[in-house]
């Protein structure tokens, strides 16, 4: 294996605010805002509500479902009055998950799979740089965020000035960008690349070096896999990054029989310690496979809530990492998101462009 190169350090915080923005007078003019429905407990509302209830039972008291469950039905009537398809990504709180999410996944099948619906609204939940690729692959579609300020460490980490200075740099050397990166640095790169497909972008690349960003956990991770050189750039997900192989060896420790998965953005050592490392569709799909007695999922504490009710009998150890920017995201705001058609994101159609083809580069890349 070829050793990793470390190319640049993080860039600027600052999402940019050329690639996207509000346009809450252009929204308005398309579409009437509707009353703020009333939010009582009613049995009307209990019976509509008592399947999404059952899924979330064993993480929402039921106490706290009396206060959610109207919310859930209010947000699931007006979503039909705006022609509104809800997203919502694996790391979304049980209640959206369960009670609102018309499409779940992972931000890149999100994306895809709103394209091919007649809903003229997406409602994007999750964090930005996800509602932006929405966009990219659904130029046509009037496109919501509930908090515009749901960013992404990770995302918010490169900027497409960066990427042209990684070019000028390392001329000749193909650019690969991890999908969680804003529509801006998606323009400036050659291809896109998923946690699971991304070893096989950088050797369809059929060069001996590529540039592999931001996230450097995920490019040191792939490199580990391959024999092409791996250049890398120093952003990294503060969720994953968090987690230690220290941490991984002492719950093992503790506990001989669980089995431990984990999420490429992790670092290479936590990877080593885990039983299996994949994407978040890959981790579902490995513990509905293997049917572990007891697994840990190290990425998103959410996700194991989500995951939960679709796999009785697994019992999940849950080492909490949070995503602040994730929970940004609320039934209250997707409501008034819905009520006000606020929050809409726009990609200038010149970036979308570029970005749509680093994209469809990807998906068009043959196995």
């Amino acid at each position: 294996m070829s050793a990793t190169t470390t190319v640049a350090e993080t860039g600027s915080l600052a999402v940019n605010d050329i690639t996207a923005g509000i346009d809450g007078a252009a929204v308005q003019k398309r579409y009437v805002p509707l009353e703020r429905p009333d939010l009582a407990y009613t049995p009307e509302v209990a019976e509509a509500t008592a399947e999404a209830y059952e899924k979330v039972k064993d993480f929402i008291p039921a106490i706290e479902w009396a206060a959610l469950a109207p919310l859930i039905f209010a947000i699931n009537k007006v979503k039909k009055e705006r022609d509104a398809v809800i997203l919502a990504h694996n790391y979304m709180t049980p209640d959206i998950f369960h009670g609102v999410a018309d499409i779940v996944g992972d931000s890149l099948q999100l994306a895809k799979e709103a394209a091919k619906t007649e809903s003229q609204v997406i409602v994007q939940c999750g964090v930005h740089f996800m509602a932006e690729t929405s966009k990219i692959l659904s130029p046509e579609k009037t496109v919501l965020i509930p908090d515009m300020d749901a960013g992404c460490s990770l995302a918010e980490s490169i900027t497409g000035a960066d990427v042209r200075k990684l070019r000028e740099a390392n001329p000749g050397v193909p650019i690969i960008t991890y999908v969680n990166t804003s529509a801006d640095v998606k323009a400036e790169c050659d291809i896109c690349c998923t946690s699971s497909n991304a070893v096989q972008v950088v050797e369809a690349m059929g060069t001996d070096k590529v540039l592999l960003i931001p996230d450097q956990y995920l490019a040191a991770n792939v490199n580990n896999q391959t024999d092409v050189d791996v250049l890398t750039y120093a952003g990294s997900c503060e969720v994953h990054e968090r987690f230690t192989a220290e941490e991984l060896r002492d719950y093992r420790a503790i506990d001989p029989d669980v089995k431990i998965i984990a999420h490429p953005e992790c670092p290479p050592e936590v990877v080593a310690e885990a039983d299996f490392a994949g994407s978040t569709s890959h981790m579902i799909d490995w513990v509905k496979d293997n049917s572990p007695e007891k697994v840990m999922m190290i990425t998103e504490c959410s996700m194991a809530d989500n995951v939960a009710s679709s796999t009785p009998g697994v019992n999940y150890i849950r080492p909490c990492n949070l995503c602040p920017h994730m929970k940004r995201i609320t039934l209250t705001k997707i409501l008034d998101c819905l009520l006000d058609m606020s929050g809409e994101v726009i990609v200038d159609e010149s970036v979308a462009d570029r970005a749509r083809a680093s994209v469809e580069r990807m998906i068009n890349l043959k196995n």
